[in-house]
């Protein structure tokens, strides 16, 4: 069912329509008048009569012809007859304003259920309960009790708060952003932001989405219509409510640096959706993506009429991952033949505090035909000779359209009517160059992502059929906190690179299994009931000689039985020890929204102290795992600096493709660390040293993503 009665109606009617100035049926009512909507109004009220000039029914079975829209202000007990009304005139569309539902508990929840039940039985799809309504600038329809009609423009917004859909509407308003659409979703008992998303990204008066989220309905749906919708348009979402995770507490190193925070930016990042992490900056960004052309690359050329604020664009340039361009000597030519001797012609460019308007035009003309120049930003000052209203209308004059220019008029009263001049030209102009600068960012982060070559996930030929074993044996007994042993088997089966070992259940077996696979061996502790072996004295690395074998061996146990005295001991497990190299962490923790989420750090200090990790959503291609890699800040260290080697870091982006499909085909491992994952040079096959995984209970195993 498509949502085109909620957006384009033919006809509406308002079930609660008040003569009550202030009343919300009042309100909606007038809404909808005075929006110039050109259909039938079919006001509804018990006492019939008329309202703003309409004719009131008694009830909706008494307006002779269907009705398309249906909008429902009545207390929530009557709700759900006047939901059997609005289906029975053949309504396509219903939007429930009416408080009184899931927010207030348990027979509040059981109300919403039958609510959308009855709209779904009569096929029809409902907005809210419990929001502020919709608008459509298009058809001329304000079906909300909002306090204005936004302009018509592109920017389509939806909110889950309907407070947030009225401060978004002033915030337009200020900004001289025209709004495509404004919809209210409530408590989404049928209509989710995945239905807005899949309808928005096919909604030609769209062309930039803004949404506000407390929760998301579906993981899997949204980031499938989000990732749609960002292949045509710009999407921009703040997310709220992320901080208390309250996640159970993890085994792993994976699972206790993921949280809530983690999986929606995971998913944001999957799927193109630029995200707002303040209010201002949800429109900051629209601003910036509504108004002007997506950046080519990473380099931005300063303009400004001050040597302070230039040097605050520069450093918010280089911190936000951006670059200063570096002029081509074309350009500097000829800024210095237009510019006054002692302007600065370098980035950023300085037409000196008593710039009039053609000196920024000067400046900005020569940036626009310069190559090597991606974007523009232009700072303005007011020195006791500066026009602000002259400058701002020059610098719109000239812009070409070739590259995006934004601009910050910094301060307050002296410089607001330039401000003004600028939102009405169409130029997008904030209160700090670092602000300018993050809007900037997420334009290029958009650009990069649409340009990002088609996602092909890479299957590796894997023993299926082993994990499947171990998997179903574990879970029929109840042993869902997988040794490192059982753990690599399975990394074995999925082409894992594991050194010889073997699990010893006495200090003669260590001895001959040591003796066995060759010196120098590593000895870990295998138990159910420890998790972090190396805290409690369960490892021993490097061991040399059957002397050191036995010796290792007598020690581990002594200090276990002291530390641990109830642990279950399964054995000491022996193993060959790995060549030298650098310590990667690689793993997954299963978010119950989004699904496998992978995660990739330096081992060490750099995951324990530096929480220097990054994450993504399985299943995963070989350029997203490197640029996981790329994202975090130890990169360099994997490109080999202060006497390093470079290190194999395609062998760790294919160890990253592993784990996503070994997660993606089995959905009841919800956890798993490889620490460390030991990486040699270039040509080198890394060495998954330690593992650990932990299942999900038979009975609750999560579905395949």
């Amino acid at each position: 069912m498509t949502l085109e009665k909620l957006f384009a109606p033919g006809s509406v009617a308002v079930i609660g329509a008040s003569r009550t100035p202030g009343k919300v049926g009042y309100d909606i009512l007038k809404n909808l008048v005075e929006s110039g909507f050109g259909g039938p109004i079919v006001p509804v009220n018990p006492a019939g009569g008329e309202i703003l000039g309409q004719k009131v029914y008694k009830r909706l079975a008494d307006y002779d012809q269907t009705v398309d829209l249906v909008v429902i202000v009545l207390p929530s007990q009557l709700v759900l007859e006047a939901a059997r009304e609005a289906v029975a005139k053949g309504a396509g569309g219903v939007v429930v304003i009416s408080a009184g539902f899931k927010e207030v508990g348990d027979e509040g929840r059981k109300r919403e259920k039958e609510l959308a039940d009855i709209v779904r039985r009569g096929g029809a799809r409902m907005l809210g309960p419990n929001c502020l309504g919709l608008i459509n600038t298009a058809t001329h329809l304000n079906a909300s009790f909002a306090g204005r009609m936004p302009e018509p423009g592109s920017i389509a917004v939806f909110s889950q708060s309907g407070a947030l859909c009225t401060a978004m509407l002033d915030m337009a308003a200020q900004r001289h952003l025209g709004l495509s659409k404004l919809v209210s979703i409530g408590n989404k008992a049928d209509i989710t932001e995945v239905d807005l998303l899949r309808a928005l990204a096919d909604d030609e008066d769209t062309s930039v989405i803004v949404g506000y989220l407390e929760d998301i309905s579906s993981g899997d749906h949204f980031v499938k219509a989000a990732e749609r919708a960002c292949l045509k348009k710009p999407v921009i979402l703040l997310k709220s409510g992320t901080t208390a995770a309250g996640r159970k507490a993890a085994a792993s190193h994976t699972g206790v640096l993921a949280g809530a925070e983690t999986a929606y930016g995971a998913a944001f990042k999957r799927s193109g959706v630029c995200r707002a992490d303040t209010f201002d900056a949800l429109f900051d960004y629209a601003t910036a993506l509504d108004m002007q052309p997506l950046p080519r690359g990473k380099r931005v050329l300063i303009i400004t009429n001050a040597g302070g604020p230039g040097t605050m664009a520069a450093d918010a340039v280089e911190k936000i991952g951006l670059e200063v361009a570096v002029l081509d000597r074309n350009t500097t030519t000829a800024l210095r033949a237009r510019l006054p001797a002692s302007a600065s012609v370098g980035n950023p460019v300085d037409v000196l505090g008593d710039a009039d308007p053609d000196r920024y035009v000067a400046a900005l003309e020569a940036a626009q035909e310069d190559e090597s120049v991606d974007a523009i930003l232009v700072l303005l000052t007011p020195q006791a000779m500066t026009k602000p209203v002259e400058t701002a209308r020059a610098i719109a004059a000239s812009l070409d359209g070739s590259k995006p220019v934004l601009a910050s008029f910094m301060g307050g009263k002296d410089v607001l009517p330039g401000r003004q001049e600028l939102a009405a030209a169409g130029l997008p102009d904030y209160e700090s160059p670092e602000r300018a600068v993050s809007a900037l960012k997420a334009m290029y982060d958009y650009n990069v992502w649409r340009r990002r070559p088609p996602r092909q996930v890479t299957r590796y030929p894997v023993n299926r059929r082993r994990v499947e074993r171990i998997i179903s044996r574990r879970q029929r007994t109840g042993q869902l906190q997988l040794s490192e042993v059982k753990s690599k088997d399975i990394l074995k089966a999925y082409g894992f690179h594991i050194m010889d070992g073997s699990l010893a259940g006495s200090v003669n077996e260590a001895i001959e299994i040591a003796r066995f696979i060759g010196f120098p061996v590593a000895m870990k502790i295998v138990s159910p009931n420890i998790i972090h072996k190396t805290d409690l004295g369960g490892v021993r690395l490097g061991l040399s000689s059957a002397q050191e074998v036995e010796d290792a061996y007598d020690l581990m146990m002594l200090r276990i039985s002291k530390q641990v005295p109830d642990a279950v001991i399964e054995g000491v497990y022996v193993e060959k020890m790995a060549d030298p190299g650098l310590e990667v962490i690689i793993g997954m923790t299963r978010d119950p929204q989004f699904g496998p989420m992978l995660m990739f750090g330096l081992g060490g200090i750099f995951v324990e102290v530096m929480k220097d990790v990054t994450f993504h959503l399985a299943p995963i291609t070989r350029e997203e795992a490197v640029q996981m890699l790329k994202s975090t800040r130890s990169y360099e260290m994997l490109k080999g600096k202060r006497g390093r080697k470079e290190v194999d870091i395609d062998a760790i982006a294919g160890s990253l493709q592993r784990i996503s499909q070994l997660t993606t085909d089995f959905p009841q491992i919800i956890e798993l660390d490889i620490n460390p994952l030991i990486v040699g040079e270039i040509g080198t096959v890394p060495t998954a040293a330690d593992a650990r995984m932990t299942l999900a209970p038979a009975k609750n195993i999560p579905s395949p993503r």
